[in-house]
């Protein structure tokens, strides 16, 4: 998946109200953009960081540019926006990228559920039992070389899981992937410590037959594909 257009390099000054940030240009320009991420961000909102932004293509959006990847001290890329990890992976199901999930030829995105609640995809083969999939981006990472997720407290993402086990209860197939979107790690735990109750979900959600699958992002400044390294 390409950007829409390039990026463009700023730094950090502060991220505020979740959805707003403030940072500085090259040319010393200061300037609010809109940060496309509802979570802690923990451990990527350091003042002076090396952030990558992209232009809006909304023409009446407040703000004209959209942060879009964080990159390290060593030069490693982060995308911070949590879109990006259903765009990704939707492409990866249009070109039969996931070796897991070849068989399906029909997607439909934001399939309802239960009660008016939606999952990102469902996807359908004649012969096949219809398959549920929820999609997470995780960017945590605080221990080298692990990445974590979540880095907030998330009923939201409890409730998916529980949504995952009631339809494999039900003779579906469900699957919760979790996208890494950082370019320097080689495994992945779930943060018990930060929402005790997601990893009860999760466990639950495991034991009853709910696939877990996790795939890698590589990250680039022209855009985001799904790496062929599993973790």
């Amino acid at each position: 998946m390409q950007f829409s257009s390039s990026l463009i390099e700023a730094k950090l000054i502060k991220r505020y109200k979740r959805f707003l940030a403030d940072v500085l240009f090259k040319n010393g320009e200061k300037e609010t953009v809109y940060c496309p991420n509802p979570g802690s961000m923990l451990g990527l909102t350091q003042m002076n960081t090396k952030i990558w932004l992209q232009k809006s293509l909304n023409k009446n959006s407040k703000y004209k540019f959209i942060w879009i990847l964080v990159e390290t001290n060593t030069g490693k890329l982060i995308c911070i926006d949590t879109q990006m990890a259903n765009k990704v992976v939707y492409e990866s199901l249009l070109k039969n990228k996931i070796t897991e999930l070849k068989k399906y030829d029909e997607i439909i995105p934001e399939p309802k559920v239960i009660n008016g609640s939606r999952l990102d995809f469902l996807l359908k083969s004649k012969g096949e039992k219809s398959c549920f999939i929820e999609v997470k981006s995780s960017t945590l990472s605080r221990i080298p070389n692990i990445s974590e997720f979540p880095d907030s407290v998330t009923s939201r993402g409890s409730k998916h899981l529980s949504l995952l086990t009631n339809l494999k209860n039900d003779g579906f197939r469900a699957i919760q992937i979790y996208l890494i979107q950082r370019n320097d790690t080689n495994c992945f735990k779930i943060a018990k410590d930060i929402d005790h109750q997601y990893f009860k979900s999760f466990q639950i959600a495991k034991k009853s037959g709910v696939e877990i699958l996790i795939l890698q992002s590589l990250i680039s400044y022209d855009g985001i594909e799904l790496s062929k390294k599993r973790l």
